[in-house]
């Protein structure tokens, strides 16, 4: 009898005495009670979703942002609250595209994430190019891709450099990146060149002219970016998939945290998030810069790239550091090709749509930058190196030779 009572009060004792091994065994979201196990899943998820990135400690600003819109606050107040509320916005974009490209396969799941990746610059673009901010939108194109050609890029080899001295990628997928960039730019060259001429002879309707030759690239442009698209993902998709397929090897698969189901949901409400956010920053432009005195150039051209592209901008470096150039190379340059070949121009046909005088007339000095950047950033050889001249030689006695014409 003393036998029983002893085993029942050991029993009851080790609930009572561990309750926190209790819980770990037996979580809520487990529970056999649907009203309990659902919410409680949803807590789970959403808290592995915000501790995915430090960055979503920003998120306080989203509301803030929301509320000083829509109270009419100070417009630096709103611009500032609502720009810091984008950032986070981008990186659960990009999260939950992950999540979500992970059940679709590397070369579609790369696309997609590419093109979520430039959701942010849509949206903002989208509502600005509606409010007649058409500076605004050409600058923020034209930042976007020179931020992930130079800034991204570079900081990729050389983040990833100072670990390995030799670093490889396909050469074959960065050279015809290459060459539909140079395309890309070829079609600003030609309607600045076109606008200069006609600007010479003194012909009035040139603003006409280059509104048709901008409509006119733009289709063929968008043409252009699908046939990319067919030849990526149907014709040659073994050339991308080759890089992929070599490192399934390496390195475990992080465990899935959303379901599809989930990760459409947040792509959802995320992106409306983002809408809004995006409309009271753009709202609030036109009076910061008679405040703080910065031109629409400067706040296209440097900030709103910062807002979309920083969490992609952390992921590029990042896996560069794990020697992984090829998956860089394809956030850096394939975001930029993306935002050439397929955003700037489909701004063009909805410009064209909506009434609002959108062309790829850029201004001569932004357009010079972009062809130069063009001509640096070509990488066709497949080997980036970070090594003194010595060394050079050792590899290629060409770049000892080129090292030395250079600095001379």
């Amino acid at each position: 009898m003393r036998t029983e009572n002893s085993n029942d009060a050991s029993e009851h004792t080790a609930l009572l005495a561990h309750p926190i091994q209790y819980i770990e065994e037996h979580p809520l979201y487990k529970d056999d009670r649907v009203y309990v196990r659902w919410p409680a899943y949803t807590a789970y998820i959403a808290y592995l979703t915000l501790k995915s990135n430090y960055v979503n400690v920003l998120l306080v600003f989203v509301p803030l942002g929301i509320i000083a819109g829509a109270m009419g606050w100070n417009p630096t107040a709103v611009f500032l609250l609502n720009f810091f509320a984008i950032v986070p916005l981008a990186s659960l974009l990009s999260f939950a595209t992950e999540e979500l490209s992970v059940k679709l396969g590397q070369t579609l799941g790369g696309l997609l994430n590419a093109t979520f990746g430039n959701a942010v610059e849509l949206i903002v673009s989208i509502v600005a190019l509606k409010d007649g901010q058409i500076r605004i939108v050409q600058s923020s194109m034209l930042g976007s891709i020179l931020s992930n050609m130079l800034l991204v890029l570079g900081c990729c080899f050389l983040a990833g450099g100072s670990r390995h001295r030799e670093q490889h990628f396909n050469s074959l997928v960065a050279s015809t990146m290459s060459s539909l960039m140079a395309v890309a730019s070829a079609s600003l060259i030609i309607p600045a060149t076109l606008y200069n001429v006609m600007a010479a002879n003194g012909e009035g309707d040139k603003e006409d002219n280059i509104l048709i030759l901008s409509h006119g690239t733009a289709i063929i442009m968008l043409i252009l970016y699908v046939l990319y698209l067919f030849f990526q993902l149907k014709t040659h998709s073994y050339i991308f998939d080759e890089e992929d397929q070599g490192d399934d090897n390496e390195e475990p698969q992080e465990a899935q945290i959303l379901s599809p189901w989930a990760a459409g949901i947040a792509l959802v409400v995320v992106t409306v998030m983002v809408a809004v956010c995006a409309e009271y920053l753009v709202d609030s432009i036109d009076a910061i810069v008679q405040t703080a005195h910065i031109s629409k150039t400067f706040i296209g051209l440097i900030l709103l790239p910062i807002v979309g592209n920083a969490a992609e901008h952390v992921t590029a470096v990042v896996v560069s550091l794990k020697n992984k150039m090829d998956l860089a190379i394809g956030v850096a340059i394939g975001s930029s090709l993306q935002i050439a070949l397929g955003v700037t121009p489909f701004l063009v046909i909805l410009g064209w749509i909506i009434g609002q005088p959108m062309t790829l007339h850029f201004e001569t000095f932004e357009t010079v930058v972009f062809f130069l950047s063009v001509l640096v950033v070509n990488c066709e050889n497949g080997l980036s190196l970070y090594q003194p001249q010595k060394s050079l030689a050792n590899v290629d006695p060409r770049l000892d030779t080129r090292w030395k014409v250079k600095l001379s």
